[in-house]
């Protein structure tokens, strides 16, 4: 139905406003809408608030108060049925009287996956399944990644000069896209969970891996540092800032402890793991990330990392900035011993979405 579509996408939008905000849970959007004129009218809404709590549904039941008997739930994602710090949803949206639910997407979290939708129809509240699906695959992925593979969803970032290099012989950094780019990217991280570089691009860049945005400084994603030896500076932006914004280092098992012990000195968390080709393990890096709640990955850096990540076939989503201007046959090359094409012209993934930010051209790819 033409309204339902429109309400959930209502929903969905209502939705990415808490993403980077609601981890270990997904960020879901929910509207209540009672019969009238046209498509209805809003009753109450609600999107998952930072930590998780309360849910989507339960704001938009508190907002709609009585008007909720008769109404329509619109929900980005399965009410959950399980008890945790919070009765479950699913309870709250049958006492109070809902008549119809119309959801997205399934929850695989064991302890819902099928039980909520069971518990809305045993109530006598019919469920349409579906209506915005692909949206609301996209809003879950983190949720739905850590839940299924045990590891947040990835997305690699990469900016690139027109001949595909991301810096300058020497591996000296370098401004590569114009300004509007750079705003879409600190967007991208206020959407994160988290953001992750390896410890080339910290030794070269010294990076604030902040959201700048106004008014967004307190959606900066906490950061993470992949570094085997515990090479990074204590004075390095990264550590100074480490009480501000949370900070983790994945080190080797056998990295020196007594680096550690600076590190964790000015606030730095210190997480080991197996060394694997002489580098931090991937796979069990992504896994303990998992474990500690990320749900969503934003991976900035650098091109040795990002080819690393592609090899382990450990990317989720691609997004890509071109400038127009080439930076010379010295330059470094985005990934590393890769080309470019191992993303745009591979199998494992699929072109969604392309936008001009400026004088730059953004791609985005996905899992094929």
């Amino acid at each position: 139905m033409r309204a339902d579509a429109r309400w959930m996408s209502v929903a969905v939008a209502l939705g990415r406003r808490g993403l980077g905000r609601t981890a270990p849970n997904p960020s879901v959007g929910a509207v209540l809408v009672r019969p009238g004129t046209g498509d209805g009218t809003v009753v109450g809404r609600g999107w998952t608030q930072p930590g998780g709590r309360p849910h989507a549904e339960a704001m938009a039941l508190a907002q709609a108060g009585d008007r909720a008997r008769g109404s329509t739930l619109y929900v980005t994602l399965e009410p959950c049925s399980h008890h945790g710090r919070t009765p479950p949803c699913v309870e709250a949206v049958i006492a109070a009287g809902v008549a119809r639910a119309v959801v997205a997407a399934a929850d695989p979290d064991p302890r819902v996956n099928g039980r909520g939708f069971a518990m809305l129809r045993q109530a006598g509240v019919p469920v349409t399944f579906g209506v915005g699906g692909d949206d609301a695959r996209e809003l879950n992925a983190g949720h739905v990644s850590r839940v299924v593979r045990g590891r947040p969803h990835v997305t690699l970032k990469l900016a690139v000069s027109s001949d595909g290099k991301a810096g300058l012989a020497g591996r000296r950094p370098v401004a590569i896209t114009g300004e509007l780019s750079r705003a879409y990217v600190h967007m991208l991280r206020a959407q994160s969970d988290a953001i992750m570089v390896g410890i080339g691009t910290v030794l070269a860049d010294d990076p604030d891996l902040t959201c700048r945005l106004p008014g967004l400084a307190d959606r900066s994603p906490s950061r993470v540092a992949l570094d085997s030896d515990l090479k990074l500076p204590p004075a390095s932006k990264l550590a100074a800032s480490a009480s501000a914004v949370p900070t983790t280092v994945i080190s080797a098992a056998d990295a020196p402890t007594d680096r550690e012990r600076q590190l964790v000195a000015r606030g730095v968390m210190v997480l080991r793991v197996a060394r694997a080709n002489g580098h931090v393990d991937l796979t069990e890096t992504l896994a303990l990330l998992g474990a500690q709640g990320v749900t969503r990955l934003f991976v900035e850096g650098g091109p040795t990392l990002a080819a690393a990540l592609l090899r382990a076939d450990l990317v989720d989503e691609v997004v890509l900035g071109q400038a127009p201007a080439p930076l010379g046959p010295d330059a470094i090359a985005a990934l590393d011993a890769l080309p470019l094409a191992a993303i745009t012209a591979s199998e494992r993934f699929a072109p969604v979405d392309e936008r001009t930010i400026g004088p730059d051209v953004w791609r985005r790819f996905t899992r094929a």
